[in-house]
């Protein structure tokens, strides 16, 4: 089949002839034999008919490291803020437990909120390299005016709206926020960007290549787990022993270094060049559907539209679902009239390719996986909230140590380390010899497989809480000990979801959307820490009433903590049930040359 040939049934010579004017009416190139032998040439220059990648010649190999090392360091400047932030808001802001608990997860909740503008600019206008550059000095300013704002004298949080209190116009707490969510800002850019612009490092036409890709995954996972064991037993220990401005500032140099090092390995990159908007192409899908309502999709489906192109992406094989939207890719003569240059101008809004019906479809099957994440994700945001305020009420001493409550982040990074390495020798053989899966399970079934363990991880809080409200009763404290059961299982929960959640956006997406539904996983956390704000906002409305003290008190022990921790276990069960439905008919992308 010839560059440019279009699968069209039986076409008559004018309808032939239509079809090559509209190549030419939208700008689609088609390129002789020779000429496609002369692009892949190394000494081809031309970027205009090359590949959208920038290539250097230097050290290509070593670009994935440096990207991990950037983690590694990146991850450790966000979890030397985000791992104690809860305390810094209680203890030198002065804010109480609902409103720390609040502002932090909101906080959390922009992080990962802002990841989808940064991927819709990465995608489109600047590319991941130049997104990453710009995200990185506000990174950076938000860090240092965080490290600045320890050094401030502070006065009570204003937590009652409508109060009179004052707060200075520069203060502390002014300085605070506006350099957290200068982080938020900058963090979100690097987060969108970051990853796809890592996996692009690797060539998808070299099988060597391949497999190492996949493991980067795992790899650059592990590396945001170092950052959170460094952040949680070094950078907190100095936070709460010697002094908060010490602690930030080395968050703060961390991710300079990071920055710096990001630069100089400038030379290393394969750079993809922005392809444009791919929410255009979304809604050209919809608007041709609608225009073809009437008509009716032929039984075969190879006469719909597709065209095939030797240097173009592979394509995306047709699937049934969603039937509605294949009327887009119906081809009539109408379509491609070559009579009036206005119906070529719109040719692209009246008829469709398979793969872009395809790619709307894709987005549309996530849709339900991806909003089961949220109520998975507000449950894991009690992480850095609850789970460290259930901490502070307890006795912090193990053996001749004292841990810092937010210090068993860093064990919960330790067992979700063991649980990675349970998972390939432990698990998957097991499941192997019981014969209950044929190699790996699915990233589908990874997935829910996290969401139970979520569930049973807020239940073991719940039951630990209820001891230790037991243990407060007769006047003892009972050990932090105890929490370590509900961060291993939240671990496994972390493990089996997030790990798998990244792979599966980033293998489900379509390429000129790689960044974007990377975000969109990235979006989750997000909007489950809005979610588990939204939560204690409800909780405190219905239980902090007639004096009484509510669930969540700035006294834990004249509180329920434990029936909150019941209330998110019983959320998770249901989200499961919820999810398990989805995933049995999910029909995952399939890629064909």
């Amino acid at each position: 089949m010839d560059a440019g040939e279009i699968i069209v049934a039986q076409p008559s010579p004018r309808l032939y002839k239509s079809l090559t004017f509209r190549r030419i009416a939208t700008k689609e190139r088609t390129v002789p034999q020779d000429e496609e032998m002369k692009i892949r040439s190394p000494r081809f220059q031309d970027e205009s008919l090359t590949a959208p990648f920038i290539l250097d010649k230097k050290a290509r190999s070593k670009a994935p490291t440096v990207v991990l090392g950037f983690e590694c360091l990146e991850s450790t400047a966000f979890n030397g803020i985000a791992t104690n932030l809860v305390v810094y808001l209680e203890t030198l802001l002065h804010g109480s437990n609902l409103a720390s608990a609040s502002n932090v997860t909101t906080w959390f909740g922009t992080s990962y909120l802002t990841p989808v503008f940064g991927a819709i600019i990465a995608d489109t206008f600047w590319g991941n390299y130049n997104t990453i550059l710009v995200s990185l000095v506000f990174y950076l300013l938000g860090m240092m005016l965080v490290t600045f704002s320890a050094f401030l004298p502070t006065t009570a949080l204003c937590t009652v709206v409508g109060s009179s209190c004052q707060q200075p116009l520069l203060g502390a707490q002014t300085i605070a926020f506006l350099g957290l969510y200068l982080v938020a800002f900058g963090s979100g850019g690097v987060r969108a960007a970051l990853l796809p612009f890592g996996a692009d490092q690797f060539d998808d036409d070299n099988t060597a290549d391949r497999e190492r890709k996949m493991s980067f995954f795992s790899w650059f996972y592990i590396c945001v787990d170092f950052g959170m064991i460094v952040s949680g037993l070094f950078i907190v220990w100095i936070q709460q022993n010697v002094s908060w401005g010490l602690g930030f500032g080395i968050a703060t140099a961390c991710i300079a270094l990071a920055f710096g090092g990001f630069v100089l390995a400038t030379p290393m990159y394969k750079r993809r060049m922005p392809t444009g908007t791919p929410i255009k192409s979304l809604a050209q899908v919809v608007v041709a559907a609608c225009r073809k309502a009437r008509l009716r999709v032929p039984a075969d489906t190879t006469l719909l539209y597709e065209v095939h192109d030797k240097i173009n992406q592979s394509k995306i094989a047709h699937t049934d679902q969603f039937g509605f939207l294949d009327k887009a890719a119906v081809v009539m003569e109408s379509d491609l009239e070559e009579e009036s240059n206005d119906v070529a101008a719109d040719a692209s809004w009246r008829i469709c390719t398979v793969t872009q019906v395809e790619e709307l479809k894709i987005l549309l099957r996530l849709l339900p996986i991806w909003a089961t994440s949220i109520v998975l994700s507000a449950a894991y945001a009690q992480l850095n909230t609850t789970f460290v305020q259930q901490g502070a009420a307890m006795n912090m001493r193990i053996m001749s140590f004292t841990i810092p409550p937010a210090s068993m982040v860093s064990f919960e990074v330790l067992c979700v380390l063991a649980w990675v390495l349970m998972y390939s020798s432990v698990i998957v053989p097991m499941l192997n010899s019981l014969s209950l899966a044929n190699g790996e399970p699915s990233q589908l079934q990874r997935m829910g497989a996290g969401r139970l363990l979520m569930a049973f991880a807020m239940a073991v809080a719940a039951l630990v809480e209820m001891m230790r409200l037991d243990a407060a009763g007769r006047g003892e404290s009972l050990s932090i000990a105890w929490q370590m059961p509900q961060y291993f299982a939240l671990a496994g929960a972390e493990v089996f979801c997030y790990i798998a959640q990244l792979e599966f956006f980033y293998s489900e997406a379509p390429e000129s959307m790689k960044s974007m539904c990377t975000s969109l996983a990235l979006l989750t956390v997000a909007l489950g820490s809005y979610m588990s704000s939204f939560i204690y906002a409800v909780v405190n409305a219905f239980t902090a009433v007639d004096g009484r003290p509510g669930w969540i008190s700035d006294n834990l022990n004249e509180g329920h903590l434990d029936y909150f921790f019941w209330v998110m276990a019983a959320l998770c069960t249901l989200n499961f049930v919820v999810y398990s439905a989805f995933a049995r008919t999910y029909r995952v992308k399939l890629v064909v040359s």
